[in-house]
């Protein structure tokens, strides 16, 4: 009886054993599939992730290499030139965008009102920064005083001095416009005439910005104002003041080439012939 109950014990623990086995199995199997769904999730992942990387690339150096419309220097732009008289001054170039220059001017609108502040060479693009308000630029330099003459300031708004665009050295026309009576004219008339050619600039400084009058209702913002001062003699600077104290004063850009003939004294009949 002993014996038998012994034989039981041993065909059941051969029994327990075959039986814990298939799940031994099974766990082990569930592992290396798990391992393995994920080394297969893991592998997609990365080619994703390499694939955004590589078209990230590809759009950053496709960026960097396409075409875009830039204002670059045809013909050398002397200094002070007006933004408004650069056409035939320029062209427009097709370049990749990594050769285009921070700052670069995008639409010449930009630069309405604006000046050079240096002579632009062949080239060059066009740069925000290489621009300045003409005042500004009429603030600069200064030329001595020729013997035997005399210096004179007289301030004046920046459309009466060229748009800004004179400056230290220039030879300037001298136009005085004024209300007076003429010989035995019952009414007193308006006239203009060049009074004087080719005055030396010895100067030129950015004046204070001057409020409209109160009773000008179209102007509303300040009035630049530049300095200029002229190399003159006696006679001519009296002329000068009385123009602008009694008139009103306008300077243009007289080169040495420029003609002198044909001034004469206009008035409104001359003008509306």
């Amino acid at each position: 009886m002993g014996h038998h109950r012994l034989g039981l014990r041993h065909r059941r623990s051969r029994h327990q054993r075959h039986d814990r086995q298939p799940h031994e199995l099974g766990d082990v199997m569930k592992t290396r599939l798990i391992g393995a769904i994920v080394a297969i999730v893991l592998a997609l992942v990365g080619t994703v992730v390499l694939t955004g990387y590589v078209r990230g690339a590809d759009a950053r150096a496709a960026d960097g290499a396409a075409f875009v419309p830039v204002f670059v220097v045809s013909e050398e732009i002397p200094e002070g030139t007006a933004a408004e008289a650069i056409s035939g001054f320029i062209t427009v170039k097709q370049l990749p965008a990594m050769s285009a220059v921070p700052g670069r001017v995008t639409k010449l609108s930009a630069l309405a009102g604006m000046v050079t502040d240096a002579a632009l060479m062949p080239g060059e693009q066009l740069i925000k920064s290489r621009w300045v308000d003409p005042a500004e630029l009429a603030a600069r330099g200064q030329v001595d005083l020729p013997d035997g003459m005399q210096a004179l300031t007289i301030a004046l708004p920046v459309e009466r001095v060229v748009g800004g665009t004179v400056k230290a050295g220039d030879t300037v026309g001298i136009v005085v416009a004024a209300t007076v009576k003429i010989g035995q004219a019952a009414e007193d008339v308006s006239v203009s005439k060049q009074v004087f050619h080719k005055v030396l600039v010895t100067a030129v400084h950015e004046g204070t910005q001057t409020s409209p009058a109160k009773n000008d209702e179209a102007q509303s913002e300040p009035v630049g104002e530049i300095m200029v001062t002229l190399a003159r003699t006696t006679p001519d600077i009296e002329k000068i003041v009385w123009g602008q104290e009694f008139g009103s004063v306008w300077l243009t850009i007289e080169p040495k080439e420029a003609t002198e003939t044909g001034s004469t004294v206009v008035d409104a009949g001359d003008v509306f012939k």
